[in-house]
């Protein structure tokens, strides 16, 4: 297995030190799409999309004006979307093979379109909440005009007590047609449907948090943090606070006591980001290191 780390287009929130702890008052902040692409013998997985082609050549239609305009003010250049990226790797849209959502909001299933031959896994929670509409702010974070791949999505009941216990998650559910090496892992509360997840490289799991959290400091197990707009944005988003901030406890829990088994991030630090993409490319170039022939010296002759 190989795992790459993408980011799928930045936003640019104003606000700046408000909203991702950067020095200075002034000017918008930089938020990543933290997305992944998994090589499985046989298999092709991302793990969320970002914004799609769509997205970045139309956005009117596609992005809520609140979002679009105001909140994220995201990057839109079609070389940060996922398939473009992908395209740089050799790799065709046709190839994915299996797409594994976090949630549905505009900024992690964007991209979905760019993928006609993949398979949607998420959360039946989610798939309901999102076709609902219920209130205006799903309306906003939810956008139906992403979902042409509605025909291959394959959600997820969660039930007490069923599925898989995962260093102490309950209901952790493994996928169609994927290794048990990726599972999805109920972390309601940022949306009713939200997941985690869990990865096994080969070394360790890597557990992608999507917006669980927003911001590094929210891991801190003894003094957890958050610069006051993001904290604020995450307020704005939650459908369930006590559930939001139990999840967060929980992984903070999770990091205190297993960090040396399992890798803990989010959607949207483009601190956690860039650790990961440097550490594959460390664990590439020793891969390659080892993988290389010796030189052998021969004595010269007597």
């Amino acid at each position: 297995m190989r795992v790459h780390h993408l980011n799928c287009v930045t936003m640019c929130p104003p606000g700046r030190r408000l909203m991702d702890g950067r020095a200075g008052a002034r000017g918008p902040a930089i938020l990543c799409c933290h997305c992944l692409l998994v090589e499985l013998p046989g298999r092709l997985v991302l793990v969320d999309t970002g914004f799609g082609l769509e997205d970045v050549h139309a956005p009117r239609p596609r992005l809520a004006p609140l979002f679009l305009r105001l909140l994220c003010r995201p990057r839109l250049r079609e070389e940060d979307t996922a398939v473009r990226q992908l395209a740089r790797l050799g790799i065709a849209p046709e190839e994915i093979t299996d797409i594994v959502l976090t949630h549905l909001d505009f900024d992690h299933a964007g991209g979905l379109d760019d993928f006609p031959q993949a398979r949607i896994h998420l959360l039946e929670a989610e798939r309901q909440a999102a076709v609902a509409q219920a209130t205006p702010l799903d309306r906003r974070r939810f956008r139906p005009q992403q979902w042409s791949s509605m025909g291959r999505w394959l959600s997820y009941p969660v039930h007490p007590g069923e599925g898989e216990r995962w260093f102490g998650f309950d209901a952790v559910r493994e996928l169609e047609h994927l290794p048990p090496e990726i599972a999805l892992v109920p972390l309601a509360g940022h949306t009713l449907g939200h997941a985690g997840v869990a990865i096994h490289d080969g070394t360790r799991w890597l557990l992608h948090a999507g917006d669980a959290y927003f911001y590094r400091g929210e891991m801190d197990p003894e003094h957890p943090s958050c610069p006051p707009g993001l904290r604020a944005y995450q307020w704005l988003m939650e459908k369930d606070r006590r559930l939001r901030l139990d999840n967060q406890a929980r992984l903070r829990d999770l990091a205190r006591v297993h960090g040396d088994a399992v890798r803990i991030f989010c959607a949207h630090d483009p601190l956690e980001l860039d650790a990961l993409q440097r550490a594959a490319v460390r664990a590439d170039e020793e891969a390659l290191a080892r993988r290389r022939p010796r030189l052998t010296t021969v004595p010269p002759p007597a």
